[in-house]
């Protein structure tokens, strides 16, 4: 019974549980000036550790972030930059060595001359269609951040003229076989072969014009993305929509006016080369609080 007692008063003695923080707040009260400066400064030192280590997180991330998007940029500005001297063949060199304006038999001596041009103008055209597939994901996968709607168009746009581009080296694959001297094309004359060879090209320029539309057309999406990124100078965004809108005049006023040969794309489309020399050597300007 004594014990029983004893026990009983030292719980009695004992402070309630939810008074336990008051408890230890009047022993900090009553605590040395010195041990509570002590604490203090453990405190202080515990949460600068802490957010020491956030702010470490948030840098480390920052970097990476950095480092990925000037990787992107340069492999983007890389693969684009491979199809420029694709396109300069196939645009240019080509029909200027191969076609003769309104003459259909010396444009048949010419190629019959120079075959392996044609393939080698085959190849370079699906190569650059392929190649322009890569470098359109990896810039939506850049400029997916700015915007994603307008980065979703900028990709459909672009990967549109791919397929017309395709099909119509089916036209140049039809010049080789009629120019081929087979024998099932016996039933023809020489001047039909011919005649028909020069349409066959002549549907081939029509084919690159209609690509030349969505050429344009995804340029005034990238164009919009450049010029918000904040990571690529502005300016370049604003030359892009003059540069897209200038592959749409020339080949419109190509099918209105056929004899008018305008040609403002080969002046508005500097800012493509501009851009992709951009992504090449200076990549992205990402600022540290990125």
């Amino acid at each position: 019974m004594v014990l029983a007692g004893l026990g009983w008063l030292i719980f009695l003695s004992l402070p309630p549980a939810n008074d336990l923080p008051r408890q230890r707040k009047r022993q900090e009260a009553y605590a040395s000036p010195g041990l509570r400066e002590i604490r203090a400064i453990g405190r202080a030192t515990a949460h600068r550790d802490r957010k020491t280590y956030a702010c470490g997180e948030v840098q480390m991330t920052s970097r990476t972030a950095r480092t990925s998007a000037l990787i992107l940029a340069r492999v983007a500005g890389f693969l684009y930059l491979l199809t420029v001297p694709l396109g300069i063949f196939t645009l240019m060199v080509v029909p200027s060595s191969l076609i003769v304006s309104g003459d259909a038999a010396a444009t048949a001596r010419n190629i019959m001359g120079s075959e392996s041009l044609i393939s080698i103008d085959i190849v370079s055209a699906l190569l650059g269609s392929v190649i322009a597939i890569f470098y359109l994901l990896i810039l939506y996968k850049l400029l997916k951040p700015v915007s994603k709607d307008m980065a979703v168009l900028m990709v459909i746009l672009g990967l549109t003229g791919n397929p017309i581009v395709m099909l119509t080296e089916f036209t140049q694959l039809g010049v080789l076989q009629l120019l081929s001297g087979a024998d099932y094309l016996s039933v023809f004359t020489t001047a039909q072969l011919q005649a028909l060879a020069y349409l066959f090209l002549r549907l081939h320029t029509y084919g690159i014009n209609i690509a030349f539309i969505f050429s344009g057309l995804w340029l005034l999406p990238l164009g919009y993305l450049v010029f918000k990124s904040g990571f690529l100078p502005r300016i370049l965004g604003v030359l892009l929509i003059i540069g897209g809108f200038g592959y749409l005049i020339d080949v419109f006023a190509g099918f209105l006016f056929p004899g008018s040969n305008l040609s403002i794309g080969l002046i508005t489309g500097l800012p493509e080369i501009m851009f992709l020399l951009w992504l090449l050597v200076k990549g992205v300007s990402v600022r540290e609080g990125a």
